[in-house]
């Protein structure tokens, strides 16, 4: 199975099949599990074999296909399986740190990631926050007893690149561990293992999913990681993943890498197509040679990605304007999703941020975050640039 493919792998590693041979994934829906005897009962409790479940907070066959799964594409060890990604980047991160520690982040994140690091600072874990995009921030603020360097591969909603190489490299020579959130760059252009990242979290709401249809959220990493400290936070504080979504979420990753690359192509069209009007400030997408980060995005995931950011000269009124305008592009704050989706960050996913904690990330009022479907990419050109025509 390691030689396969990935698109081959999304489709048939991790397999569990019951003694009916089903072709489907099977769903266990069980939140507990039937021993043989008392005997059998306290040898599983001492040590659960790969095939041995305990409580569906631990585990379950349903969650262990789609957490070998994960951890087949994204090329780890092992991965475990949260119920959002939310919780997923929480266990991450608390399941390592205790007070003293000290952690680098990049501050250009999604307002919910920035919380859990304000929490975990109300709980004496030290945490200086830089811009991500200049390596030479992360070379002044790292130092030796760093115990986390965490960032975004592409930040939400600004769009900036992060050198996943570059930051690993300094991390690891004062041993601290690297954790990616690669929720935008999506399993499909991920290199963020090879590249040097010890951790990678994903949402899988968003690309896995695909449908809009559940929650979900998984860590992957070294197999270490994954059974001890990871295992030990999530199975005990409640934060492990539904067996009912872990198989809506296997039926989703069968077609990511067709939905992720069509999304992509339709991204990099409407990016061209919008790129230099008259309405907009900026045109942000990575695949656009005028991106700052576009050499290494080339680099780092071979594509420009799936969301592209539209930043109105006219401020929040222009940008309202251009959403309430749309056709085809629905509003809501998902991402990810076979529909097209677009959203302002200044009044919903940031909101909570100062002006000036949103300028710092530039989340402007004029920004508007768009999550490209699998329509029609010619039907999404027109329905963008009618909407900003009409901005």
């Amino acid at each position: 199975m390691t030689e396969w493919n990935t698109r081959t792998k999304l489709v048939h590693e991790g397999i569990r099949r019951s003694q009916y041979g089903e072709m489907a994934e099977a769903l266990f829906l069980t939140q507990g599990f039937i021993y043989p005897s008392a005997e059998a009962a306290e040898a599983r409790f001492i040590s659960s074999g790969k095939d041995e479940f305990i409580y569906a907070r631990y585990g379950n066959p349903t969650t262990r296909m789609f957490e070998d799964r994960m951890a087949a594409i994204e090329g780890t060890e092992d991965a475990f399986a949260c119920a959002s990604g939310m919780a997923a980047i929480n266990g991450a991160l608390t399941a390592t740190l205790k007070a003293g520690d000290h952690v680098v982040a990049a501050r250009q994140m999604f307002g919910s990631c920035l919380h859990v690091l304000k929490v975990l600072a109300g709980f004496g874990v030290e945490v200086t926050l830089i811009d991500g995009a200049d390596l030479e921030n992360w070379r002044a603020a790292v130092r030796e007893g760093t115990k986390i360097c965490f960032f975004e591969s592409v930040s939400n909603p600004g769009l900036e690149v992060i050198d996943i190489k570059g930051v690993a490299e300094i991390a690891h020579a004062v041993g601290a561990i690297v954790v990616v959130d690669n929720a935008f760059a999506s399993p499909i252009f991920s290199r963020a293992v090879a590249l040097g990242a010890d951790v990678v979290v994903y949402s899988a709401t968003k690309h896995i999913d695909g449908g809009g249809r559940v929650l979900g959220g998984v860590i992957c990493g070294t197999k270490e990681f994954i059974r001890g400290p990871v295992e030990t936070y999530v199975k005990h504080t409640g934060g492990a993943m539904s067996p009912f979504h872990a198989w809506v979420l296997l039926s989703g990753l069968q077609t990511l890498d067709l939905r992720v690359r069509a999304q992509a192509a339709s991204a990099a069209a409407v990016a061209a197509a919008a790129e230099g009007s008259e309405k907009l400030g900026r045109c942000i997408y990575p695949g656009l040679a005028a991106h700052p980060q576009y050499a290494l995005a080339m680099a780092q995931m071979g594509a420009g990605g799936t969301m592209l950011g539209l930043d109105f000269a006219g401020g929040k009124e222009a940008a309202f304007r251009f959403l309430n305008a749309l056709k085809i592009v629905s509003i809501s704050n998902n991402l990810g999703d076979a529909k097209s989706i677009a959203t302002h960050p200044a009044t919903t996913t940031h909101k909570n941020l100062s002006d000036e904690e949103r300028a710092v990330i530039g989340i402007t009022p004029g920004l508007v975050r768009i999550s490209f479907g699998i329509e029609d990419t010619a039907d999404l050109v027109a329905d963008v640039m009618g909407a900003i025509a009409a901005a």
